[in-house]
């Protein structure tokens, strides 16, 4: 049977892993999100350019009835 002061041993270093998987995984999470703000960033430019690009492409064309008509 195990002691009470190696179970309390046990318990504090899991309590320690633990602590340093929360710390990097927030840590990941604080670089993810830099991450996909900047992707959002450039996906609104991106977005911005495309729209003013199809602008100046697309020629104004009379809304005509077609020939058979």
């Amino acid at each position: 049977m195990t002691k009470p002061d190696d179970r309390l041993t046990t318990l504090e270093i899991r309590a320690a892993e633990q602590e340093k998987t929360i710390e990097e995984l927030s840590g990941q999470i604080a670089e993810q999100w830099k991450v996909i703000e900047r992707m959002e960033r450039k996906v609104a430019a991106l977005t911005d350019r495309f729209l003013a690009l199809e602008e100046q492409a697309a020629p104004d064309v009379p809304v005509t009835k077609p020939p058979h008509w």
